[in-house]
């Protein structure tokens, strides 16, 4: 029985090898079709996983305060948008002075520029780094680790330290082969000694999160004076317990500090870092379903045309299967023959479509700064499907070529 199985495997290789440029053809067919899922279930997961790292990095136990919630709300046309007040110093200050819920930290920052030259001797960046002034939770908060020296503390901030914290790009930038520990440099004519640096954290879509400089909350209010400055209140709770409670209480607080009524609706958002996951999680499910429907219709084409194929290859060999039979060959085993080249056909289509998919996925990665991580799902899928491709397809072309007559097929020119 082994000894079958084998000699019809060797035949059915022997027969794809005669038919070089058909087999190709067919392979190339399948291939497409694994080749959109396995690529767009790539490209799918590293957006998801860059997503949820992204936010993941406000740091964990925490939630903030921000002028909008993150998502956007749709209005009707009569409706006029709602325009929420900034978050003003003095809502920051308020909020910091009446709220004392136990195991607490409360983090203020505010972005004032995207956009700073920062030199140092007679080196200097291009204008394209973020200047940040925070308090001295804000690097904790936020989810960032100290790579060498130290972080802010509460004297840099109360005593207006001429200090600061820099990205590991900035680093790169001005120190490529010194330790910046304690050197000297300028940010919009002012003197900042470098304290610490922060350990790298990439790009996002294009927005570099290495590229910034952490200045003491009160000097970077006296650089960067515009009175229409947005701030930023993180609250990390120490107890995951206590996160809900420390979360309603702050709302309250907050709320308060606004002088909001009890029927007015908040005039500020609050985030959650499980909460964006969740929602980007929900957003990405879209982009899987229309992954899967684009695929199952490709992989719905190759299928009629692998069958087709294999008909056409039952009709060009029928005299062939005719002398089979002729010299004792029993109809499952030219069945069987005419089965194994299919699913080998349906395989190599499978494995082409795969490394395919996963060099387009790692291109989208590349090309859009996401974190690509080998789609191992949707290898399995790529292989089940192609594997069932290939049984679909065969089933009906070795059928017919099972059940045709002997004295026929040697009759057939």
């Amino acid at each position: 029985m082994f000894s079958l199985a084998k000699e019809n495997i060797k035949i059915a290789f022997g027969s794809i090898k005669g038919q070089l440029l058909r087999t190709i053809l067919t392979v190339l067919i399948i291939a497409i079709g694994i080749m959109a899922l396995v690529g767009i279930l790539s490209g799918v997961s590293a957006l998801e996983n860059t997503i949820s790292s992204n936010f993941s990095s406000m740091g964990a136990n925490t939630f903030n305060f921000q002028r909008y919630e993150f998502r956007a709300q749709r209005q009707s046309s009569r409706e006029r948008q709602k325009i929420n007040p900034i978050i003003s110093y003095r809502n920051v200050k308020d909020f910091i002075d009446n709220y004392d819920f136990p195991f607490t930290k409360v983090a203020v920052s505010f972005y004032g520029s995207f956009a700073s030259e920062v030199k140092y001797e007679n080196k200097k960046t291009d204008p394209e780094v973020s200047v940040i002034g925070a308090n001295e939770y804000y690097i904790e908060n936020s989810g960032l680790e100290i790579e060498k020296g130290r972080a802010l503390n509460f004297a840099d901030v109360e005593n207006n330290n001429a200090v600061c914290v820099i990205g590991a790009d900035l680093q790169k930038a001005l120190f490529p082969d010194e330790n910046p520990i304690d050197k000297t440099i300028s940010i919009r004519g002012s003197k900042f000694k470098v304290i610490g640096t922060i350990k790298g954290k990439g790009s996002t879509f294009g927005n570099n999160q290495d590229l910034t400089a952490v200045l003491p909350l009160k000097k970077a209010r006296s650089i960067f004076t515009n009175p229409n400055i947005n701030y930023r209140l993180s609250v990390k709770v120490d107890k995951k317990d206590m996160l809900e409670g420390a979360q309603d209480d702050a709302i309250v607080t907050f709320r308060n500090v606004r002088g909001l009524n009890p029927v007015e609706k908040n005039n500020f958002g609050i985030e959650r870092s499980e909460d964006l996951i969740n929602r980007a999680a929900n957003n990405t499910l879209a982009l899987y379903w229309a992954a899967w429907i684009i695929s199952i219709i490709t992989i719905f084409g190759s299928t009629i045309a692998l069958m087709n194929i294999m008909l056409v290859s039952v009709s060009e060999r029928t005299r062939e299967i005719g002398v089979r039979k002729a010299l004792g060959a029993k109809s499952k085993t030219i069945a069987f023959q005419f089965f194994i080249e299919t699913i080998i056909i349906g395989q190599l289509g499978g494995i082409l479509g795969i490394i395919l998919g996963i060099l387009i996925g790692y291109g989208v990665a590349k090309g859009f700064d996401l974190e690509f991580s080998t789609p191992w799902a949707a290898m399995i899928w790529a292989t089940s499907i192609a594997f069932i491709v290939a049984i679909i397809s065969g089933l009906y072309p070795a059928t017919k070529a099972a059940r045709l007559d002997p004295v026929e097929s040697l009759r057939y020119e």
